[in-house]
This record gives C-alpha cells, sequence and structure tokens, in this order.
C-alpha cells in the first residue's frame, strides 16, 4: 500500500490502457477494500490478458466461466459479465472521441483538480464532476460506474489530487499536473 501511494496513486495519466486497468480495478474494488485488489492485481493482469480492452471485449461464456473459477480474482458474475459490456464501451468511447484519455478527462477540464485536503477526515467520496462522470457512463450502458467508483477511479488515475498537502506526493502531483 506504501508503495502503491508512494510512486502511483494520484499520479496523473492519459494513457488509455493505464485508464483502463485503473477503470476495471476499480469497478471490481466496489464493496471491498482497496487492499484486497492490489493483492490481485498480479492475478487480474494475467487473467485478463494484461487488462487488454480489445480482448475482454471479445470474451464468451467460456471465458466469463474460465474467471468465474478463477481464485486469483474476484469471482462476481455482474462484475464479471460487466467487465465485458465495459470494453465494448470502452472501446466505443475511444473511437468516437480518439481516446478514452479525451473523453474523460473531460470531466475536470483537461486538468488535475487540486483539493486542499489538510487531514484524511476531509477526503471526500463523490464530487460534482464525479456525478456527471457517473451519469454520462451510465448513459453509455457501462456497469459498476457509481459516483463512488468514479471518484475513486478519479482519485487513481491523478484527474484529483487528494493527497494531504503536507504529503511530499501532494507537491509532486501538483508540479505534474501543470504539465497533464
Amino acid at each position: 500500500m506504501i508503495e502503491y501511494h508512494d510512486k502511483e496513486w494520484g499520479t496523473p495519466t492519459r494513457d488509455d490502457g493505464k485508464l483502463w486497468e485503473y477503470f476495471v480495478l476499480d469497478t471490481f474494488q466496489a464493496g471491498l477494500s482497496w487492499q484486497i485488489i492490489l493483492n490481485k492485481r498480479e492475478n487480474f493482469r494475467k487473467a485478463l490478458n494484461n487488462f487488454n480492452a480489445r480482448r475482454i471485449a471479445m470474451y464468451g461464456n467460456a471465458d466469463i466461466t474460465r474467471l468465474l473459477k478463477d481464485e486469483g480474482i474476484i469471482r462476481n458474475k455482474l462484475k464479471i459479465n460487466g467487465l465485458v459490456i465495459n470494453a465494448r464501451k470502452f472501446l466505443e468511447v475511444q473511437k468516437e472521441f480518439g481516446s478514452f484519455a479525451n473523453y474523460i478527462w473531460g470531466f475536470t477540464g483537461n486538468k488535475t483538480m487540486h483539493r486542499n485536503v489538510k487531514s484524511l477526515k476531509e477526503l471526500r467520496a463523490t464530487s460534482p464532476e464525479s456525478d456527471k462522470m457517473s451519469a454520462d457512463l451510465k448513459q453509455r450502458g457501462f456497469k459498476f460506474v457509481g459516483s463512488t467508483i468514479c471518484y475513486a477511479f478519479m482519485q487513481g488515475a491523478g484527474l484529483v489530487n487528494d493527497h494531504t498537502t503536507s504529503c511530499f506526493r501532494y507537491a509532486e502531483i501538483r508540479r505534474s499536473g501543470r504539465k497533464s
């Protein structure tokens, strides 16, 4: 968890592959702890063809059955079925907007939003931006995209900087956000 925080969480990315990976992990995290997801991340990577959205979009019944039997991942049938749907929708968004990054960063005005969080008690679970993202994703047919999941995705992918202002990462992200 410390390594993930210190090197990855909140780092702005516009790489569609990385955004898709975060998106998948956040949708599977719903109702679970992030630590469980991080512990299973490499298993997900192996089970999901290195988070290859094109391959996942083509998954059929045999693939879904295989995933439901894979003890290394979260074996929730609704989430697995949602994964396949989301992969198809992800590809549609890429085609429509030129990239998923172009679409998803539009919810924050194409820049990282820097919150001035002084303590962990000030962290929020949603925002007006995550509400809009959630509504738009749902309208497009995505699954497991409530506002809380969208906000967690925004935090992880660096669309929002929710490091406390006293955390060394806050300043790093703030500097990198100027470049994104």
